[in-house]
């Protein structure tokens, strides 16, 4: 690995090959998150997006845990001494604005997780072990998978303390495990353990103890392997049909996959020339 540029006291950018492996690291407070942590956050998955050497991501927490959500003891203190729990609603976050990163990286806006509200045109991996709850759950919800160590857990652990979702909770999570499920989740706040989380669909993979990492790197490494105009014109398709009509829907599919053809046509002579037969995907 080498590093990048995206360095700060809790949050650190690494490269290994094409893959880019972004740490959080703050082991007193289990990786919860301040503002300053969520602006190096953000910093960093701006630096992979605007990395054209750099195809796959990979997020994860170092001391054992993903993340513990926002640093409530820091709100706590923000709120005591800058003015009241008025403050903690006129932090100098980004309005949300429309604007995709996709077609403009630098208006893209900053979520008070750091960047829960961007839309990367690249996948992102989360390395997921001890604790993803409250505010670190929908940083794992944001990422497009999930590699979850067979004793990690989720949970919206902020319905306790009267701390609402507002970085992409209660978008993400409907649209990933279905309306029943994440009511389940929302309203109760319990604790989900990886076999639950992985029938539910929260979870992708599950591995053992301290395998998280080295699983996420390995997943990351196959899909930086693909074609990846191809990959992320589908990825891309599939993120941005919600919103859209059927026929529009189809129609955005198409286009994208249009641009793509050549690419296609090249792994079509591949398959000619004998790879990926019966399925394989070794060469």
């Amino acid at each position: 690995m080498h590093s990048t540029d995206s360095q700060s006291p809790s949050v650190s950018s690494r490269r290994h090959g094409a893959i880019t492996v972004i740490t959080l690291s703050r082991p007193d407070v289990r990786n919860a998150v301040d503002a300053d942590t969520a602006r190096a956050l953000y910093a960093a998955f701006i630096a992979f997006e605007e990395d054209a050497d750099a195809k796959v991501a990979v997020f994860h927490g170092a001391h054992g845990h993903f993340c513990a959500g926002w640093d409530l003891k820091a709100g706590a203190r923000m709120a005591r001494d800058e003015g009241g729990p008025g403050v903690l609603t006129n932090l100098d976050f980004e309005p949300l604005s429309g604007v995709q990163l996709e077609s403009a990286p630098t208006s893209a806006p900053l979520g008070p997780m750091g960047p829960s509200r961007l839309l990367l045109s690249k996948p992102v991996i989360a390395a997921v072990s001890g604790a993803a709850v409250a505010g670190g759950m929908e940083l794992a919800l944001w990422c497009d998978m999930r590699v979850m160590e067979q004793d990690a857990y989720f949970g919206v652990f902020c319905r306790r303390f009267g701390v609402p979702l507002i970085d992409g909770g209660t978008v993400r999570l409907p649209r990933l495990i279905g309306m029943g499920h994440a009511m389940d989740l929302i309203l109760t706040g319990r604790k989900v353990e990886a076999p639950e989380a992985l029938a539910m669909g929260l979870a992708n993979r599950v591995v053992p103890t301290g395998g998280a990492l080295d699983a996420a790197l390995a997943l990351a490494e196959q899909l930086a392997g693909f074609p990846q105009a191809t990959m992320n014109a589908d990825r891309m398709s599939a993120y941005q049909q919600w919103d859209l009509p059927l026929h529009h829907a189809l129609h955005q599919e198409w286009l994208r996959g249009k641009a793509c053809i050549g690419e296609g046509l090249q792994g079509a002579g591949r398959f000619a020339d004998g790879q990926g037969r019966h399925g394989s995907f070794g060469g």
